[in-house]
């Protein structure tokens, strides 16, 4: 067979044996084959999800320890989430052209020896540069492990398939950031990477002796002008965004750093649609978008990834930062979200098989909308139930987010496009996401400053109440740390100071909760208007009972007319 052609052989050892065969794996053939890839895929899903969750705990420490500000900080996720946005819309041709088993090992290979490289990172930049060799491997690895699981199995026992492999995304969610927060606390953070690797050296395994290969029998040529264009637009639009009111830019957003920034952003994206709309074979193949629901149900997923992927960091940063958690005990509070989450998603799975799944994705978004929303009431004294409620309702709105919306917007599409379909659906929650991460970084500065400004003007030194609490500060201080008067008092106005400071960030983390919720309950609009095939179904036959009972009203009366 060429290269071009569908190639479904296993790996052949020297006896001209299939390697699967020798071991026991089912063939492909087999009823349970397609269980076998289900699980294979699940535990690349699984890694790439705990890096990103365990990534969020670790902020915190990663800022003491290389001494930057949130500024530069994100810089560890948005720096990967941009890899994985520019890489993903690749994962259709890259599969196509080079196989579906081989770019999944491909992918693996390059997420396990980033990881390896992030753990031995000497500085910020080389962190957020290795963050990007992982990133790239991740943009493969989830596009490409949906369409080799949406390829193997019927469509009417797709959705229960998404459910399960919802299940490793939720089981790295809620074993990420405990784990994450374990490591930290005992040994160091370089181990939160160190854990990806003998997972991706096991995974790399179970794909070169489970799964068969599988190309496409028509090659694409590779849109180069349409990557640089997205590249250019997405790197630059990140850059302007997260760097507004970063630190170092002492122009804010009309300095002529971040002008240059947006206007390249511009020609980018107008040279971006131009080129995909008159090419041929286009990198992003726009014409997917005819189908309604699958252009509905991007728009949800890339408003889902700016409010509920955009304030992922936040939540461990408040426990750790506002409430004086250790990584360990921030982390075990997600404990219960991957569970609520790997409960739900099989459960959704099978509802979506029964029933409407666009009032089942529309539960989920109300839900998590809520979840967010209550995180808005967080302070200083907020106790631990507080923050489980919100955790909570996240476990129980993600489940019936994305097995409902998957089994709407792919189960039409055709299966020669399957990979380029799921690469755009992943590219726009991702890069909804990491726009979401930018946005989020530079509001929760503005809103700090903002709350310092307004909380420092009130603390008036003649005020009774500001002169008492430093009474008591002073006394706090003497009986704490002993001192003379003048070092006590000097304690004191610093501690005032740092409760103001902390108050401050506590109430710009409460307004982004506020504009997470808001821009994930606008979800709701695109829901609405997503067509099920039940809903078509009902229309056909209520327009056909009307037809019957207009035939029905007709006949009956020539017949009055006859009997006249």
């Amino acid at each position: 067979m060429n290269n071009n052609n569908h190639s479904s052989n296993h790996n052949s050892n020297g006896n001209g044996k299939s390697l699967s065969s020798a071991i026991g794996i089912p063939h492909h053939q087999h009823p349970s084959y397609k269980w076998w890839v289900l699980v294979n895929v699940m535990f690349g899903t699984f890694m790439v999800v705990l890096d990103s969750s365990i990534v969020d705990v670790s902020m915190p420490t990663i800022m003491a320890t290389f001494g930057v500000s949130v500024d530069t900080a994100k810089w560890v996720a948005t720096a990967y989430l941009l890899a994985l946005a520019v890489m993903l819309p690749t994962s259709g041709w890259i599969a196509d052209r080079f196989g579906y088993k081989k770019t999944y090992a491909t992918a693996l290979t390059l997420f396990t020896a980033g990881s390896l490289l992030c753990s031995l990172s000497w500085s910020i930049t080389a962190l957020i540069a290795f963050r990007v060799l992982q990133g790239i491997g991740g943009g493969l690895l989830m596009p490409v492990g949906m369409a080799i699981v949406m390829r193997e199995f019927p469509p009417e026992k797709r959705g229960t398939a998404i459910g399960f492999w919802s299940v490793a995304s939720a089981a790295s969610v809620s074993l990420g950031p405990t784990l994450g927060g374990y490591l930290i606390d005992n040994f160091a953070w370089h181990s939160i990477y160190d854990i990806n690797v003998p997972i991706g050296i096991v995974a790399i395994f179970a794909t070169l002796v489970i799964q068969r290969e599988y190309q496409s029998q028509k090659t694409r040529s590779f849109d180069l002008a349409g990557f640089i264009s997205m590249a250019l637009f997405l790197t630059t639009l990140l850059l302007a965004l997260s760097d507004g009111d970063a630190n170092w830019n002492t122009g804010g957003w009309t300095s002529p750093f971040i002008l240059s920034c947006f206007a390249l952003s511009l020609i980018g994206f107008v040279a971006f649609i131009s080129v995909e709309l008159n090419t041929r074979e286009p990198l992003v193949d726009l014409s997917l978008m005819k189908n309604f629901n699958f252009a509905m149900a991007n728009l949800v997923l890339f408003i889902f990834g700016m409010g509920m992927f955009g304030s992922t960091f936040l939540l461990p940063l408040y426990l750790q930062n506002g409430l004086g958690y250790s990584a360990f005990q921030a982390g075990s509070l997600f404990l219960p979200l991957g569970f609520l989450q790997g409960t739900m998603g099989p459960l959704a799975g099978y509802l979506s098989d029964k029933l409407n799944p666009k009032y089942l994705a529309l539960y989920g978004v109300v839900v998590l909308a809520l979840s967010l929303f209550s995180n808005y009431f967080l302070s200083l004294f907020s106790e631990t139930h507080s923050v489980m409620i919100s955790i909570y309702l996240r476990g129980l709105g993600m489940g019936f987010i994305f097995t409902p919306l998957s089994s709407l917007s792919l189960s039409k599409v055709p299966k020669e496009k399957m990979a380029r379909a799921s690469g755009l659906y992943n590219v726009l929650r991702q890069v909804g996401g990491s726009f979401g991460v930018a946005i989020m970084g530079t509001l929760l500065t503005d809103r700090t400053a903002f709350h310092e400004t307004v909380y420092g003007q009130a603390v008036n030194k003649y005020s009774p109440a500001v002169r008492n609490a430093l009474i008591g500060l002073k006394s706090f201080a003497q009986q704490a740390v002993g001192g003379n008067s003048a070092v006590s008092t000097a304690r004191a106005n610093a501690l005032l100071v740092y409760n103001v400071s902390q108050q401050a960030f506590v109430s710009a983390v409460d307004d982004d909760f506020f504009i997470a919720a808001a821009i994930t309950f606008l979800c709701v609009i695109p829901v609405l208007f997503l067509r099920s095939r039940k809903s078509r179904l009902r229309d056909a036959a209520s327009l056909r009972n009307n037809y019957d009972e207009r035939a029905a009203k007709k006949e009956h009366g020539e017949k009055l007319m006859a009997m006249e």
